[in-house]
């Protein structure tokens, strides 16, 4: 419904040495074992199999929104930005902070789920960075609403990425990209296939000084300083017409200092030190995601499928301040570890059983182990006085939690007439932890093309979503007892997997072929709404559960393309309310909780209008090409809570905002095989300071300003 949319380890040579996903081969001679006909089979035969792999994904039903390879290429940042500010210009998406790639989709709070060529990648610990970078992507889509069958678990959206494929000869690419806020970031790509085996590797390093979250309205922040590694690559191996074999891989390592505000006044005093200062603390974050998966193809006459195994180990590590100045501000601090581990499989078939009939079946199997391990320490209370002491206890705390997943599903996509398809499925998921929940899950998916130009969808979808366990449980709260990290309230009870009802229905108009619009609608209906909340003093997060909660919005889009000019727009009005948390309860102030618990507030994550759009040209001359670009996002601001007596939880909205950001790219080209990128970028045009939100809604952490103006400047060699 835009231009875009085309249908209703710490160290360089480790991320070179992680290979992955399906590429086809390319039409030239290799190195003498086959001819130059066999090549182009080879080439076809990849084809074919990327032809039958897409099959196998339904999306009827569903809405698409597809960004092609050109698309993220000349948008303002180019093949550098971002895979959340990449995503922000789809319709529903809402901006969380910058730098910690956190983004909501449908006013949803995480709940996404990434896909790379059909396979599922675990979920990884939120925020602090994307796992992959956008630039190994061919194609990026986001589906939404009505999902068929086969997607589970994360269902706000599906990010679907596909690799970048079909290399005839080697090529590849390397640049810089850097400017404001001390942003340096050298990346490459790199593709090339011998016979019937082909490859793509990609790598890149990123430093910045605004890497987590701005808390002040300052251009720089105090202490935000990042460092992040990220590798991707794939490999496949065309075995015969019938068969391929692929494994894709990668890695994403990442320092991070947690930044500071200066001025705040110390809360309390530890023996033999002196006051501390806020703008002195020294608080960092690392965390490190590496990933895994191996795929067998098989394409016959009637049956596609796709077997994909696959590994994912996580490890994320808190560090408070050495010389304990954020026990002077909290009360506490917690030196913080979590590693996780996540190993399983995952099935999908699609079988053409009659000319009408497509029945697509499946199956996820996932186990995940988690550990954590903190060392907290806290000032003792005074049972006389109520004071707390100067003298820092320690208290350490071990927690072992694991996970098993089972997903089955089946679906039949029937052709009740040739304008009018129906998609429907059952999907049966159980998942055990501590203790467990299962559900049965109908989906329907009705698509109707009345004429050639006009398409209509409607959907239901009963969803499944367990919370991660890389999340689940905090527990251990009787250790804290009479020190200044007890929590007001001694309630825990266990988190729960949401369920929710959701009904959809959208249409598409193409208007004189170049313009089209959209519209799309949905209502949703939750149970044990899953949210979460930051962790202590530390930046992890942990769930609870709303018990009853409801969404619904309305998306507009139009897209308008014409040789050279691409114009698009998106606008999106909606909210999502709960009431009454029901686990996890010892986070949130008593009087707060006690409100909630009869009354519907507004989540945290809530914006009520949501736009983004932009436009982009591509000019043409003897050198090669201008490609100027320009987009704006919207929001009329999250939630938060006054600062009043008695003021209602998530009951204020923050100021709206609107942010500009320009491109301009000069392509030169050498040759048929060789091009030189110049681009310059100003993002945040009119330099807007605004708070994304300022750490008072319920669920928040700290104040989080977005990006002031910056200025950044990349130069690309491709060969």
């Amino acid at each position: 419904m835009s231009p875009r949319l085309l249908r209703p380890a710490p160290s360089l040579p480790l991320l070179l040495a992680v290979l992955a996903v399906p590429l086809t081969a390319r039409a030239a001679e290799d190195d003498g074992k086959r001819g130059g006909n066999d090549g182009q089979e080879i080439v076809v035969t990849a084809r074919r199999l990327d032809t039958a792999r897409d099959s196998i994904q339904a999306s009827i039903g569903a809405n698409d929104y597809k960004l092609t390879r050109t698309a993220l290429d000349t948008q303002p940042g180019g093949a550098d930005k971002p895979i959340n500010l990449v995503l922000l210009q789809a319709p529903g998406v809402t901006q969380d902070s910058d730098g910690d790639g956190e983004i909501h989709i449908r006013n949803e709070h995480a709940n996404i789920q990434y896909r790379l060529n059909g396979v599922t990648v675990p979920d990884s610990f939120s925020g602090f960075g994307p796992l992959v970078d956008a630039r190994v992507a061919e194609s990026i889509e986001l589906l939404t609403g009505a999902l068929p069958a086969q997607y589970g678990y994360r269902t706000a959206g599906v990010v679907q990425l596909k690799t970048r494929a079909r290399a005839f000869e080697a090529e590849g690419d390397f640049g810089v990209y850097g400017g404001a806020h001390g942003t340096v970031q050298p990346s490459f790509t790199w593709r090339d296939s011998k016979g019937d085996v082909s490859y793509f590797l990609s790598g890149s390093y990123l430093r910045n000084n605004l890497g987590y979250a701005n808390p002040t309205p300052e251009t720089s922040a105090l202490h935000d300083r990042t460092e992040q590694w990220r590798g991707f690559g794939f490999v496949s191996w065309v075995i015969d017409g019938a068969n391929r074999l692929s494994a894709f891989g990668g890695t994403s390592i990442g320092s991070f200092e947690i930044p500071n505000q200066a001025g705040v006044p110390p809360a309390f005093a530890l023996a033999g030190l002196p006051p501390a200062q806020s703008a002195g603390l020294d608080q960092r974050q690392n965390q490190q995601t590496h990933y895994g998966v191996v795929s067998w193809q098989f394409s016959g006459k009637t049956l596609d499928f796709q077997l994909s195994p696959f590994v994912r180990w996580a490890r994320a590590r808190f560090t408070p301040d050495a010389a304990g100045g954020e026990i002077q501000f909290n009360g506490t601090d917690s030196a913080l570890t979590q590693v996780n581990l996540a190993f399983g499989a995952q099935g999908d078939a699609s079988w053409r059983v009659a000319d009408a009939h497509t029945v697509r079946f499946g199956f996820y199997l996932s186990r995940e182990r988690d550990r954590s391990d903190s060392v907290n320490r806290a000032l003792a209370i005074d049972p006389l006085t109520g004071d707390p002491g100067t003298v820092a206890l320690v208290i350490p705390i071990a927690q072992r939690a694991a996970a098993t997943t089972i997903g089955l599903y089946l679906q039949d996509e029937w052709q009740l007439a040739p304008a009018l398809t129906l998609n429907a499925g059952l999907r049966y998921d159980h998942v055990a932890w501590a203790g467990s929940e299962s559900q049965l899950s109908p989906r329907f998916g009705l698509v109707w093309k009345p004429t050639r130009k006009t398409t209509i969808h409607a959907g239901y979808a009963r969803y499944f979503t367990p919370p991660p366990v890389t999340q689940i449980g905090i527990g251990a709260l009787t250790a804290f007892a009479n020190t200044t990290a007890a929590a007001a309230i001694t309630l825990a009870d266990p988190v729960r997997a949401e369920r929710e009802h959701l009904f959809d229905i959208g249409a598409q108009q193409v208007i004189a072929r170049h313009l089209t619009l959209g519209i799309d609608t949905y209502y949703k209906i939750k149970r044990n709404l899953l949210d979460d909340t930051q962790y202590g003093t530390t930046e992890l997060l942990a769930p609870f559960n709303y018990a009853d909660g409801y969404g619904w919005g309305v998306e507009l889009s139009a897209s308008y393309e014409h040789g050279p000019l691409e114009l698009y727009a998106n606008v999106a009005r909606g909210e999502q309310r709960a009431k009454n948390i029901t686990s996890n309860q010892f986070f949130f102030d008593p009087g707060e909780l006690a409100y909630i618990a009869g009354n519907y507030i507004y989540t945290d994550h809530s914006q009520a209008w949501t736009a983004s759009g932009g436009a982009s040209l591509k000019l043409k001359d003897s050198h090669g090409e201008w490609q100027p670009a320009v987009e704006f996002i919207y929001g009329s601001g999250l939630r938060k809570t006054l600062d009043t007596p008695g003021a209602i939880p998530n009951g204020a909205t923050q100021q709206p905002y609107l942010v500009v950001n320009l491109g301009l790219a000069r392509v030169l080209r050498w040759n048929a095989d060789h091009a030189l990128t110049i681009r310059i970028d100003l993002a945040n045009l009119f330099d807007k300071v605004y708070l994304v939100h300022d750490g008072s809604g319920v669920g928040a952490g700290q104040p989080q300003y977005g990006a002031r103006r910056g200025i950044f400047f990349g130069i690309r060699e491709s060969f």
